[in-house]
């Protein structure tokens, strides 16, 4: 049996989950198992852990039928477990380092207490960590082991269960179970802590306590349900009401209590409006029920709280609160007309135009910063325009990229009044980056966030870690970011990833990504059109390169040799280049762009069409990697500088492992990996498949339509996704040729 059981409840932490469970297999001590409870999570976190389990017999995961609450989801853990102790871990907070052997060598020390309380910290979203401001209660002081008489001020930690071990026969004895509701840590907690006769302290940080930016707490939620810290108040003085021996607890609950109702009350962000009154005299009722004898308020602004409850006087408490609102009001209003004097770059006429109504019937797209009509935002207005033509479309174009907007296309020239008009008054905002700074989110406005492409290398906040590959102002680019109302994602890492690094309040809509649908559905001539126009000869093998930006780098170094690699292939095989301009000054590249033999395909505005076009991907670390992917053909990771990359940049996983086909390290391996088809062979061809059903998983080819269903016509039932079995994809160059010559 295992000396200690961590049962985890799950819920919509996908994006968490992973970093959580890491932190536990990652500890020194492995005497131990965890119970993982999946509650019903709508959101990928039931199949990361069940990943998890396969890969670590000590993970035991238990998958509930139906959302039962945090509270019930630790009782069906409960009853699972095998260890000595029990400790309850929340699955977005994470252990530290070392941090079970630390519990377990205390609790040897101490004798098997049967309560062990050890210090956390808070960790939040910008990278600061606090303390646990009541860290000084867990300072060893007296015996190993002790009853909570003899340190009562235990009692003013944080009511929390995550926090502390539980001896399971102690549990077991005292039957403790957690109710459901709201604060259910708080019966568990007062009603453990009373009856355990060996309570054991551990001045160690062993748990990193995740301050979410959004979501992630209920507590924080305005809602009704926070009354149900009455019914969890209630357990907790029936229990003192069924052993008279705790008697000497009632005085220190009943401010506990007291001061959970002031808190509640205190906050903005828990109680509806129209409930405070209603809460307010049910929390009095309460206080002149449960009021011990000879209870003395404590003195000063919180004491005069408590004689308002006791006299259930809501209005002069109403009225207090109401003033120190005014006053926060008047601040908050000064502060607000000096910046918005500030703010004279938004313009007047923007600011005229944000004033009239939103034109429901207006969509504006941009992709890239401006720089073209391409990408996801592209693919949706191709869709829209099938499925809801009564939208009318726009694109927002930079004024030295008109000329290569398509034709029949609508454009506004960004920074011209129609620009600031469209962006004012238009329901719908789509784009594969940020707005601008300046660009108000107006009420009842739709903001679809579409990204540009699957994560390889660390993205928002994950790059605080990363300094010397960006100078990004964060707190600015969540602001951008909370304008988000949908963030469409290619598969499920990807949402993981989203949703960590960019935690804002929206709604992630997994439908694959839209500018893929054209791999999935193109035909053959759709394939001979896209080889046509880069003037490829059939029967003509074609190989795509596409490096990605290095930040290391001031400019454009290319890590290839184009000329020796166009001589190794020989005149058969054409590179098709799509990067930064390449070495311009040499008499054998130029010659070889005559040739054909090389093409510059930086500046060609739809990269679908050159995947459909080339016989098989060379990429390093681009996202190129995962679109091209859906189409089942070759990929060759060429990665010569992997150390420096993943060292400055940061990556989400080690491509040299997990790789969507052969490897390279050097221009003679990969000149040989070309010349003996060992790119294409039955090893790349398995990893291939291994990752196209990690990445690919949701590119089916309805992806458009998904995301036009649920954003602009409000369909709440999404489409079922095609079996990845027997999804087709658009046909390889050779397969093309001989469909026409068979036609």
């Amino acid at each position: 049996m295992p000396r200690l059981s961590l049962v985890i409840p799950v819920y919509k932490v996908q994006g968490y989950l992973a970093e959580c469970l890491d932190s536990v297999l990652g500890q020194d001590y492995t005497d131990f198992e965890v119970i993982a409870v999946d509650d019903c999570s709508p959101d990928g976190s039931g199949a990361i852990l069940d990943e998890y389990a396969e890969r670590d017999a000590r993970i035991h995961v238990i998958h509930l039928t139906e959302n039962v609450g945090l509270g019930r989801a630790r009782n069906a853990g409960m009853e699972k477990v095998q260890g000595d102790y029990v400790l309850f871990l929340d699955s977005d907070d994470t252990l530290t380092g070392g941090a079970l052997r630390a519990i377990a060598e205390r609790l040897e020390a101490a004798g098997d207490p049967e309560i062990l309380v050890y210090d956390y910290a808070r960790s939040y979203w910008d990278g600061r960590v606090r303390p646990n401001q009541r860290a000084e209660l867990l300072q060893p002081d007296g015996p190993e082991a002790f009853p909570l008489s003899e340190r009562p001020k235990l009692l003013d930690l944080l009511q929390i269960v995550w926090n502390k071990a539980y001896r399971r026969d102690f549990v077991l004895r005292h039957e403790l179970t957690f109710p459901p509701g709201y604060y259910e840590d708080a019966p568990w907690t007062f009603c453990s802590m009373i009856s355990a006769e060996r309570i054991a302290v551990l001045n160690r940080v062993c748990v990193m306590y995740r301050q979410r930016r959004e979501g992630g707490n209920i507590l924080k939620t305005v809602s009704r349900k926070h009354f149900d810290v009455f019914d969890q108040y209630r357990r907790v003085f029936d229990y003192l009401d069924a052993h008279p021996e705790f008697a000497q607890w009632r005085g220190p609950l009943f401010r506990k209590m007291v001061d959970h109702f002031l808190t509640i009350l205190d906050r903005p962000d828990r109680l509806p409006a129209d409930a405070r009154a209603e809460f307010f005299h049910r929390a009095s009722a309460d206080y002149r029920a449960r009021l011990p004898e000879g209870f003395q308020r404590p003195g000063g602004g919180r004491g005069h709280k408590y004689a308002l409850l006791e006299k259930d006087a809501y209005a002069a408490m109403a009225g207090a609160t109401a003033a120190v609102k005014l006053r926060k009001a008047v601040r908050t209003r000064t502060r607000t007309a000096v910046n918005r004097s500030k703010r004279s770059a938004m313009g007047v006429y923007y600011q005229s135009q944000l004033r009239l109504p939103l034109d429901e019937n207006l969509a504006l797209f941009s992709a890239y910063w401006s720089r073209s009509v391409s990408c996801n935002p592209a693919a949706i207005d191709a869709e829209l325009a099938r499925l809801a033509p009564h939208v009318r479309r726009v694109w927002a174009v930079r004024p030295d990229a008109v000329d290569k907007v398509p034709e029949g296309v609508r454009y506004v020239r960004v920074g011209s009044k129609e620009y600031w008009a469209a962006l004012a008054r238009a329901k719908y905002l789509v784009n594969n980056v940020n707005f601008a700074d300046s660009v108000v989110k107006r009420e009842g406005q739709i903001h679809l966030q579409t990204h540009h492409g699957t994560p390889l290398k660390t993205m928002g906040l994950d790059q605080r870690k990363y300094p010397a590959s960006t100078d990004m102002d964060f707190d600015k680019l969540l602001e951008r970011c909370d304008r988000w109302d949908f963030s469409v994602s290619s598969n499920r890492f990807s949402t993981a990833v989203w949703e960590r690094v960019y935690p804002c309040s929206y709604v992630s809509l997994e439908t694959g990504y839209p500018r893929n649908d054209v791999l999935v559905n193109g035909t053959s001539d759709d394939v001979r059109r896209a080889r046509a126009a880069l003037g490829l000869a059939d029967g003509a093998r074609a190989l795509l390169y596409m490096p990605t930006h290095r930040e290391y780098q001031p400019g454009f170094v290319p890590s290839l040799d184009l000329a020796r690699l166009a001589d190794e292939l020989g005149p058969d095989v054409t590179l098709l280049v799509r990067g930064h301009y390449f070495y311009g000054g040499s008499a054998h590249v130029a010659e070889l762009r005559r040739s054909g033999r090389i093409v510059d395909v930086s500046g060609h505005s739809r990269v679908e069409e050159l995947y459909l076009a080339a016989d098989a991907l060379i990429t390093d670390y681009s996202s190129a990697m995962f679109d091209y992917a859906v189409l089942d053909r070759p990929v060759i990771i060429y990665a010569p500088d992997w150390d420096i990359y993943s060292a400055v940049r940061g990556t989400y996983f080690n491509l040299l492992q997990e790789a969507p086909g052969a490897v390279a390290t050097s221009q003679a391996e990969l000149i040989h990996l070309l010349g003996s088809d060992e790119y294409r062979g039955p090893d790349a061809t398995a990893r291939r498949d291994a990752f196209r059903r990690r990445f690919c998983e949701f590119d089916d080819g309805r992806a458009a339509e998904r995301v036009v269903r649920r954003v602009f016509l409000g369909e709440t039932e999404p489409l079922p996704f095609v079996p990845f079995a027997e999804r087709s994809h658009a046909p390889a160059p050779a397969q093309a040729l001989a469909a026409v010559e068979r036609a």
